[in-house]
């Protein structure tokens, strides 16, 4: 990562532009990958700062920021990712997003390195993750297993993914 991309706690006056960064991300997929139909049911809008504040508040979030570029006197957010830390579904990786003007930086990597890390030092048995076509490669790449397809029904539309599980232990 170059000297200007820094890897942060998530902090909230961060959630708006995660909000924003999230529906960028996702509608700028390729048709070959998702169709207009599906990534419009995934994001047909950015969500609220509250939504994205209270989801990623609740568990383990890291924030990549580039302290070059600035949006309102504090560095641009370029991509998050986050871990759920909660019982039933502690090791559940929920979100994993990088801005398109940032992608194949090795962003989504660093941000992954960070999340493992951190699940290993608090003796996480397992990482788990719902992963969308995009996301697929990054995890096979890092050792996570496809447990079987996925889907999601979003605004009466089923996303396809896959089920993936890595054992830390």
């Amino acid at each position: 990562m170059n000297n200007m991309l820094k890897l942060i706690p998530y902090q909230k006056c961060y959630a708006a532009e995660v909000s924003i960064l999230a529906h960028i991300a996702i509608r700028g997929i390729s048709d070959e990958i998702y169709c207009e139909e599906e990534r419009s049911a995934w994001s047909f809008a950015p969500r609220s700062a509250y939504h994205w504040h209270k989801r990623l508040s609740k568990s383990q979030t890291w924030l990549v920021v580039d302290e070059k570029r600035l949006a309102s006197g504090k560095a641009f957010c370029c991509g998050f990712v986050n871990l759920e830390t909660q019982f039933e579904s502690r090791g559940y990786i929920d979100s994993l997003y990088v801005h398109p003007d940032y992608q194949g930086r090795g962003i989504a990597r660093q941000l992954y390195a960070a999340l493992e890390q951190w699940a290993r030092q608090h003796k996480f048995d397992e990482l788990s993750v719902d992963a969308s076509k995009v996301s697929r490669p990054l995890f096979e790449s890092v050792g996570f297993k496809i447990r079987h397809r996925s889907y999601q029904e979003k605004r009466a539309v089923v996303i396809m993914g896959y089920y993936m599980l890595k054992t830390l232990i």
